[in-house]
């Protein structure tokens, strides 16, 4: 699966980004010191920001602003890589139709690595889309995307399967593996409908979770906290 194919069933920008912030609660209740979903309610005066790191070079970030929303991820096995190939540059036509408003994001240095020669930064990206606040889709460059054994594509199914699949049962599934213990579905469904987190929900998902340390976390991300 490539952007191609997740780019259709995602949802518009204000829904998306509830989603995000959504995945990146869960994530604090479930482990603080290794979320794998995180969201940056103050990621500049004007933008949030939503994070994924799994913690093995792979990531991706959503920064969310008034001209809409831009999309960036890393799949470092993917051939489309920037350091793939023998020359270090980014493939072709992966950013070349990112709008004038988004550009900033393309040399943001947050999402830059050294090019390895000292010539400067490079865009860590194998996959890149956007939807500007008056687009009616979500768009993405005419990109040619490497199939077959060893390519690998883009890495989109990997990076953002379970923010395109957007269910609590999708988070359940993927918290169970990745976190290595049950979660309760109710108290995921709770967050993905966006209800104040109470203590009893997060002693559902977490028993062992300090309870302050957390709403102060989840607070952060701009989401509501009970009390």
């Amino acid at each position: 699966m490539s952007v191609y194919e997740i780019l259709p069933v995602l949802p518009d920008v204000p829904t998306l980004r509830h989603r995000c912030r959504a995945l990146a609660v869960l994530e604090t209740v479930m482990d603080l010191h290794d979320q794998f979903f995180a969201y940056a309610a103050d990621w500049s005066e004007t933008e949030e920001a939503a994070l994924m790191d799994n913690g093995s070079g792979d990531d991706y970030a959503i920064v969310f602003s008034a001209a809409g929303a831009y999309a960036r991820g890393f799949a470092h096995e993917s051939g489309m890589s920037p350091w793939a190939g023998e020359d270090v540059e980014v493939w072709p036509g992966l950013v070349d139709a990112v709008p004038e408003v988004f550009r900033p994001y393309v040399t943001e240095p947050a999402f830059c690595d050294d090019d390895g020669d000292g010539d400067g930064p490079v865009p860590r990206v194998t996959v890149v889309f956007w939807r500007e606040a008056a687009d009616e889709a979500w768009r993405t460059g005419p990109v040619v995307i490497p199939q077959g054994p060893g390519g690998y594509g883009d890495g989109a199914r990997d990076l953002f399967e379970v923010l395109a699949a957007g269910t609590p049962e999708a988070y359940r599934d993927f918290a169970e593996e990745y976190h290595e213990r049950s979660v309760d579905l109710d108290a995921v469904r709770h967050v993905f409908a966006l209800r104040p987190l109470t203590g009893d929900v997060v002693k559902a998902l977490n028993p062992d979770a300090d309870l302050g340390v957390v709403a102060g976390a989840v607070a952060a991300t701009g989401y509501p906290v009970e009390g």
